[in-house]
């Protein structure tokens, strides 16, 4: 059996994005699609932002960080929170064995997201709410985003680590 590999939805051509797009990804697609079984997750949907939707962004207050509508204001925090730790552990449950999350998104990406302050300005130390609760619950669970998988040793990296981890579980049962 092929390994089991959550991916947002997106990178599979859904259109599933704030914009009603997609960000189709070739590297998964076309390269990593006959090396998993995909569980497609979009995090942004799944608690309710419809398609197409108003953008978020991450932004930080005294330590807190927030998922705010770009426009509305609306705190999506809670929610997002809550599917994050509740999604992540039925991951664990299903034996997921990698991930593939959508780069510089406020609930998907695993660094260099765009974190605001209340002066307007940002900078690009962000991680994406629904990713940091896969890194913090699921610490050795390989994870990568689409940017890096353009590069070949990246993505035969990846596919090598999600075996591995795989492997480790397999004999942990």
């Amino acid at each position: 059996m092929k390994p089991c590999v959550g991916i947002s939805h997106c990178l599979l051509g859904e259109e599933v994005r704030y914009d009603g797009d997609h960000k189709r990804s070739h590297a998964v697609v076309e390269v990593l699609g006959k090396h998993f079984e995909w569980v497609p997750i979009c995090p942004e949907v799944d608690i309710g932002m419809g398609v197409p939707r108003e953008p978020v962004h991450l932004f930080e207050d005294e330590g807190h960080i927030r998922l705010l509508g770009v426009t509305s204001g609306y705190d999506w925090t809670g929610l997002m929170t809550e599917y994050a730790e509740g999604r992540t552990s039925e991951l664990t449950s299903r034996e997921i064995h990698g991930f593939v999350l959508k780069s510089n998104s406020p609930s998907c990406g695993i660094d260099g997201v765009k974190l605001h302050d209340c002066s307007g300005a940002y900078s690009t130390n962000g991680i994406g709410l629904f990713a940091r609760a896969l890194q913090t619950q699921l610490p050795a669970l390989p994870i990568v985003d689409e940017q890096r998988l353009k590069d070949a040793r990246v993505c035969e990296d990846f596919v090598s680590k999600v075996h591995e981890y795989r492997d480790w579980l397999q004999g942990q049962q």
